[in-house]
């Protein structure tokens, strides 16, 4: 069964100003439901992360002031937006969904998380209205339980992965791959085991032909025992905060492609989904749901 992690916190306690695309957290399922493409019974509501989980990806300091919000101002501005309970609690339940996520992988070879793909929040700070990174910390529970002896992390979001790549850079037990537009968010970089930095404008045909080439590749050189994907959607040619050319078919067919390999090398994945900033909230909602339709056609 196709398990998918969404809780209604997921799109509510957001400031004023960032709603409109996070709307499509209610709206993905809303949908996906209406296609008759899942049941109630495939959406799960995730609790609060324990902290001790918390902590073997992200530093005492940084995550006790989150908590009693108590985060410097300036360091909430780097965030994007204030510092209140209903976001931490938010955060903290998306990290769970994605590490129950892993579980549901592990029986059925695909879950999903509806957000998630908080990969700009780092080991001591957050960034790009990222607090708590779901995917390292699933990685890490997974490493910490013997769930998995090594990990691929493929970030095919249009912004780089850059809290993801600085929590393993000292970790031979990640890999951690991003392929993202190299004149975007963020202005620094950190560095990946693999970055592919993009050209402002790439096509879906040049986008699909690296993905073709580097994805098997890594499967067979790292042979991992588990991949998290993070399907951003905000590679779309529509996208506002994206520089890239994709179509919706090409974006559809990236999934399809990264999904397929997972499923044919016998390998779960978990898969969060990122950014979508495109102005019309129902492209944002098609193209994230062509990322389930790939996982029901080639899973379920």
């Amino acid at each position: 069964m196709l398990k998918i992690a969404f809780d209604p916190i997921y799109a509510h306690p957001l400031p004023e100003g960032h709603r409109f695309p996070m709307l499509k957290y209610e709206l993905i399922p809303a949908q996906l439901l209406h296609e008759g493409l899942i049941e109630l019974e495939n959406l799960f509501s995730p609790e609060p992360l324990d902290e001790e989980t918390i902590l073997l990806t992200h530093d005492q300091t940084y995550w006790e002031h989150l908590r009693d919000l108590t985060l410097p101002p300036k360091e909430q501005r780097r965030i994007g937006f204030p510092l209140n309970a209903d976001l931490v609690e938010r955060e903290i339940r998306i990290a769970k969904g994605t590490i129950d996520g892993c579980s549901y992988a592990m029986q059925n070879g695909v879950a999903f998380n509806v957000a998630g793909g908080t990969h700009h929040a780092g080991s001591n700070w957050g960034e790009g209205f990222c607090m708590l990174n779901d995917q390292a910390i699933a990685a890490n529970y997974l490493l910490s339980k013997g769930l998995a002896k090594s990990i691929l992390i493929i970030d095919l979001d249009v912004h780089q992965g850059n809290g993801t790549a600085e929590i393993f850079e000292n970790e031979p037990r990640v890999f951690t791959f991003s392929m993202h537009g190299a004149n975007n968010f963020p202005a620094r970089k950190e560095k990946s085991d693999l970055d592919i930095p993009l050209p402002d404008g790439m096509t879906g045909d040049e986008f699909l032909s690296i993905v073709k080439q580097t994805v098997p590749d890594l499967i067979n050189r790292i042979k991992p025992g588990f991949i998290f994907y993070l399907a951003g959607v905000d590679v779309l040619a529509s996208d506002k905060l994206g520089k890239l050319a994709l179509s919706k078919e090409a974006c559809k067919e990236r999934d399809h492609f990264v999904l397929q390999q997972c499923k044919q090398a016998g390998i779960p994945v978990q898969v969060s989904m990122g950014g979508g900033y495109s102005p019309e909230i129902k492209d944002i909602v098609e193209a994230h749901c062509n990322t389930y339709r790939a996982a029901v056609d080639l899973y379920f």
